[in-house]
């Protein structure tokens, strides 16, 4: 199949290219390559992207450019069969500084992909959302029914967004498909998250930093299972027009988890605390019961297993992500 990944060359978007591409399809990345964090890490990507594609025989093509370029997105949509929408300004704390960057980008960016979309013959638009879009939970875990009244500007962009889609399927017949993913993890991620920060720390001999008291909880997800359920909707359109959330159901409190990451990096070293962030959600916990009634998700990892994971790639890859997370 032509698969068009926008920000095909972030964390997500760049994990769902490489196994998109080892898959021997015809893969299109548009990405800005926003400096948000080093784009070292995002010019690896590529690279392994670009491998991945030989070795499969398939192709891959990267542009540099904008979601917010009409045109360009014009002219990438109609080759496609199906488009995987990640690009986006990510950050919560980004979002409270500069609030019209985000709706730029998430809001106008994806109007235009599903306005390129309804007049092309594309397939499916799978687009990049949140859990973000549910803020303050007034029950746990939250299912696609609680209601969303995001407490950030990202989080509000990131809820126009999915509702457009699901207006885009409902009005003009488009599939869309909305997964709300909650913290995704694992190798080639970003570098100002709490894993990565811990475990970079932790190998350094430096204590984990934890905003606030450490209570706040989080549901974080494989990378693994986030491409598992993206590559499912290149042929199933059991969820057409639905919002879904894509989680892992097993949330750990920050506090727990930066013990965890210490206790097998370097147990000497004393935890840290700091001021909480401004507009980080409290908790979030998926309930997965609709993904997995409609496309038999279900996560392959519970938060331990995939940390230490991700510790055994970070101490592979050393050489080349550590110092690009330290310089993030």
């Amino acid at each position: 199949m032509k698969i068009l990944v926008t920000g095909g060359a972030g964390f997500i978007g760049g994990n769902l290219t490489e196994a998109f591409a080892r898959g021997g399809h015809d893969v299109t990345v548009l990405d800005n390559l926003d400096p948000y964090y080093d784009i070292g890490i995002k010019e690896h990507t590529i690279e392994t992207c670009e491998a991945a594609a030989s070795e499969a025989g398939g192709t891959y093509e990267f542009v540099e450019g904008d979601v917010r370029d009409d045109d360009l997105i014009a002219d990438l949509v109609g080759d496609a069969d199906a488009i995987y929408h990640q690009a986006a300004q990510a950050g919560v704390r980004t979002s409270v500084d500069n609030p019209r960057k985000p709706n730029s980008i998430n809001v106008d960016g994806t109007l235009n992909v599903l306005d390129a979309a309804r007049d092309s013959e594309t397939e499916r638009v799978v687009l990049a959302s949140s859990s973000s879009v549910y803020g303050k939970p007034e029950y746990l875990p939250y299912d696609e029914e609680h209601p969303t009244t995001p407490v950030s500007p990202y989080g509000v962009s990131k809820l126009a967004g999915e509702q457009y889609a699901r207006v885009y399927s409902e009005v003009y017949g488009l599939p869309t498909v909305s997964l709300r993913y909650f913290t995704v993890y694992g190798p080639r991620m970003r570098p100002n998250m709490a894993i990565s920060n811990f475990v970079s720390r932790c190998l350094n001999g430096e204590p984990p930093v934890i905003y606030g008291d450490g209570q706040q909880t989080r549901d974080f997800t494989y990378i693994d299972d986030v491409v598992d359920v993206n590559r499912q909707l290149l042929h199933d359109d059991a969820a057409d027009g639905e919002i879904l959330n894509v989680g892992s159901t097993d949330n750990i409190d920050i506090q727990t988890l930066a013990e965890v990451i210490r206790d097998e990096l370097a147990p000497e070293l004393e935890l840290e605390y700091t001021d909480a962030r401004e507009a980080d959600a409290a908790h979030t916990h998926a309930d997965i019961s609709k993904a997995n009634d409609l496309l038999g998700y279900e996560p392959s990892r519970d938060i331990r297993e995939g940390v230490s994971e991700f510790i055994d790639w970070y101490q592979t890859n050393r050489e080349w992500y550590e110092p690009l997370v330290r310089r993030s």
